[in-house]
């Protein structure tokens, strides 16, 4: 990945978190509001031709640096999400179950 150029933004529309690489979408994180402050991280994607980069890291990482700055809490449904969490324990204070 050390030669890709990658760019995350926020799509507030389609409420999800999206990755591109030298300008071509790679993947997203998408969540769901549920009760009041408390998203639940539901699917995230990388496109196959971008597998294996290591782009789901800083994905979620950005998503999940954005929940906390909003103050709300999160729930991993997604197993991608789940997986970053168990390994970033610095991430556990804003899950909820």
């Amino acid at each position: 990945m050390a030669d890709k150029n990658f760019e995350i933004t926020h799509n507030e529309g389609r409420k999800r978190f999206e990755i591109s690489v030298d300008g071509r979408e790679a993947g997203y994180a998408s969540y769901v509001p549920r009760e009041e402050k408390v998203l639940d991280f539901n699917h995230t994607v990388v496109d196959q031709a971008f597998r294996g980069q290591g782009l789901s890291t800083p994905l979620i990482r950005a998503a999940l640096d954005w929940a906390r700055e909003e103050g709300a809490s999160v729930r991993t449904t997604c197993s991608a999400v789940e997986h970053f969490v168990k390994k970033n324990e610095d991430y556990r204070e804003i899950c909820v179950d």
